[in-house]
């Protein structure tokens, strides 16, 4: 089970999910990034601050994401406040060399603003 919200601050786009990120929940994550994508938003803050599991699934999501985001140098995708094993995970996957993790939303923010 997972949910996702979104808001807009400072000219970027805010998506924050509660619970997991599986095979079953990526697909709603994905419908939800794109949409923003698709809107010509590309500067994405992802808040992990309550994400309790990410698969595989959910990893090539957000790749996918920040692939989108920066193509012709348009904008990008940050993570906040991922737990330590979500950290690890993302580790593992190579995305940490892909995709800044910042504290807070308002730090990830202002390196996308």
């Amino acid at each position: 089970m997972m949910e996702v919200s979104r808001r807009q601050k400072d000219g970027v786009e805010v998506v924050k999910a509660v619970g997991r990120i599986d095979s079953n929940t990526a697909p709603k994550l994905r419908e939800v990034l794109e949409a923003i994508i698709e809107n010509g938003r590309y500067r994405i803050v992802f808040d992990m601050s309550e994400v309790e599991y990410l698969s595989s699934s959910g990893v090539w999501v957000l790749l996918e994401t920040q692939k989108a985001c920066r193509k012709w140098n348009r904008g990008g995708l940050a993570i906040v406040a991922p737990s330590d094993n979500i950290d690890y995970t993302l580790d593992l996957a190579g995305l940490k060399h892909f995709i800044e993790i910042f504290p807070d939303v308002d730090t990830a923010i202002s390196q996308l603003a």
